[in-house]
């Protein structure tokens, strides 16, 4: 079993937990705007707690949070600056700690349905570029169609960084696992499959429909007679239902304690996964329990 390495949390959430600026439509991008410390602080939050690697800030600087007018303005110049924050925070760790670009849906997560392929390669082109000299690896964020997911292949074959797919699920137990489009996880994945291929995740789900997936992607890896990182981020999000209109207000959460998330972890890296952190309403806490936990699955085998 491949070593297992801790991811860090949800940026959005712990920013608002700190005390950044932080509404809709901005997101995220708001404190990148009005107050970057806080940017800072919430990386260095997850880096203290043990994230190995950490997330560029970049998912919001997309004109569905930012609007138009201020995306063709300042979309390109907020998501390097992300990129130089996370690169800074990773300095300043006392442990090795990696820069993922972050890759977002370009018209609001949980919606395939306003998929647009042309402009969709216009907008993650622009933030490859902006992030690309400052990260040490690639993440798509919340891809929710083969659609999607092909398109993000295409802006992948620029670089010869490790790049990673992360796909968001229904909110459904269900066999298969399915994206938000409907589509069977093992279709999506059959999709991406190529050399230039280094993770499988999941992210922005509740953690009860992760398994499944993970359990449909190993059947498609083997098949296939291939191995790459298969990574989780769930989100603590009560279910969200097939008619979100994201954007139009904070979806509502649940307390998904770090006890309880760590039972998730455990059974996820029993199946395979080997880079496990949070997305949306998981903090520094629960990836304080999922470092401590790593530290001694070494002790157990030194």
């Amino acid at each position: 079993m491949k070593t297992l390495t801790i991811l860090d949390g949800g940026m959005g959430r712990e920013l608002k937990r700190i005390g950044a600026p932080f509404s809709q439509p901005l997101w995220s991008a708001q404190a990148l705007i009005e107050a970057p410390e806080y940017v800072t602080q919430a990386h260095l939050n997850f880096i203290e707690a043990g994230a190995e690697i950490i997330t560029v800030n970049s998912y919001a600087c997309v004109p569905f949070h930012l609007g138009e007018a201020l995306y063709n303005e300042k979309g390109s110049t907020l998501a390097t600056q992300a990129a130089i924050l996370a690169k800074d925070a990773a300095l300043k760790a006392q442990h090795n700690v990696l820069v993922t670009g972050s890759l977002p849906p370009p018209f609001g997560s949980y919606r395939p349905d306003l998929f647009q392929p042309i402009r969709a390669k216009e907008i993650l082109n622009t933030l490859f570029s902006a992030q690309d000299n400052y990260v040490d690896l690639w993440l798509a964020e919340t891809i929710a169609s083969i659609e999607e997911a092909r398109l993000v292949q295409s802006i992948f074959e620029q670089t010869q960084k490790p790049c990673h797919y992360a796909f968001t699920l229904n909110d459904e137990m269900a066999a298969p696992a399915r994206l938000r489009s409907g589509e069977p996880i093992c279709n999506a994945i059959e999709a991406v499959i190529t050399e230039k291929i280094d993770g499988i995740f999941f992210n922005c789900s509740i953690p009860e429909v992760i398994e499944q997936a993970i359990c449909d992607t190993n059947k498609v890896l083997k098949k296939h007679n291939i191995s790459v990182n298969i990574g989780v981020f769930a989100n603590s999000f009560s279910p969200i239902p097939q008619n979100h209109q994201a954007n139009e207000n904070i979806q509502d959460y649940r307390d998904v304690s770090p006890e309880e998330y760590l039972r998730f972890a455990k059974r996820w890296h029993s199946l395979g996964a080997n880079i496990i952190g949070g997305c949306c309403g998981i903090w520094p806490s629960h990836i304080k329990m999922l470092s401590m936990w790593k530290n001694k699955l070494l002790d157990n085998h030194q």
